[in-house]
């Protein structure tokens, strides 16, 4: 089987900044099942990003998608959908009014249900996820927690991740966390946020994303935490539409609008490899 492997570089428009993904196209989309499940975590591991996704095109033009940290399947990503949408408009592969779906547009099946990606002209380029929204249930201080971050933590609640805001975007800035100690907190990721931007920028909200428990000592840019936090500032904020920061090394920024039980995500992202796997799965 021929394998395209492309990593894209998602919520920015700037190569080497943003958070990258790699998309691995196996024949085109066109295969009749996947690969085995440990192959495709090994390939994962090898490409040694925060998420490597797999599309596959169904027999009505839509397409299933999975992605696997190095170190596990997860259900739900957001820069990796990003990058598997700009990979496949960018390959031909999808957004044409091909009886799968309107121009300009493409619904991928997931573990977390499906998630439409639509683009056109008069975006720049720019592409909306449509996500499920994730409320984060209120919870007392967890255990160890301040501890790892080193930080006050001045309110925290969960959903899929574990969220942790503190008093200043430019304390979240600034965090040098102890990701051994952060790796045994039950929680697939913990989101660290605050009100506000760094550096004179324009967003109503900062974030950082540590993951260790699932391989991801620190994600750079994060759509799916995006779900988390946008409903929850959308909240204490009074607003509907958002401008995000992620104040990782690399950085990225988004744009967050709460659309009842849905989270549209809206960023851009470049290519910057595109090669052919020499080895099968």
């Amino acid at each position: 089987m021929a394998i395209r492997i492309l990593q894209v570089d998602a919520f920015t428009s700037r190569p080497y900044t943003g958070n990258p993904a790699a998309v691995a196209v196996i024949d085109g989309g066109n295969v009749p099942h996947w690969p085995a499940d440990a192959a495709m975590q090994a390939l994962a591991l090898e490409m040694n990003l925060s998420e490597t996704a797999f599309p596959r095109r169904r027999p009505d033009g839509q397409w299933d998608l999975r992605w696997f940290t190095p170190a596990t399947e997860v259900d739900l990503c957001g820069h990796a959908t990003l990058a598997t949408a700009h990979a496949l408009f960018q390959l031909g592969l999808a957004g044409s009014d091909d009886g799968g779906g309107r121009a300009g547009e493409v619904t991928f099946h997931t573990r977390s249900g499906p998630l439409t990606c639509r683009t056109d002209s008069r975006s720049g380029g720019a592409i909306t996820m449509d996500f499920p929204r994730a409320e984060a249930s209120p919870c007392g201080p967890v255990d160890g927690l301040a501890e790892a971050l080193g930080a006050e933590v001045v309110d925290q609640g969960r959903s899929f991740d574990l969220v942790a805001q503190l008093s200043s975007p430019e304390e979240v800035a600034a965090l040098q966390p102890d990701l051994t100690a952060l790796a045994r907190i039950d929680t697939r990721a913990v989101v660290v946020t605050a009100a506000g931007d760094v550096d004179g920028g324009p967003a109503h909200f900062v974030s950082r994303v540590f993951g260790p428990r699932v391989g991801v000592p620190e994600d750079p840019v994060t759509g799916s935490a995006h779900c988390i936090t946008g409903p929850w500032w959308g909240e204490r904020l009074s607003l509907t539409e958002l401008d995000a920061h992620q104040v990782s090394a690399r950085g990225g920024r988004l744009r967050v609008r709460l659309a009842g039980t849905r989270v549209e995500l809206t960023g851009h992202a470049v290519t910057v490899l595109d090669g052919t796997l020499l080895s099968d799965l």
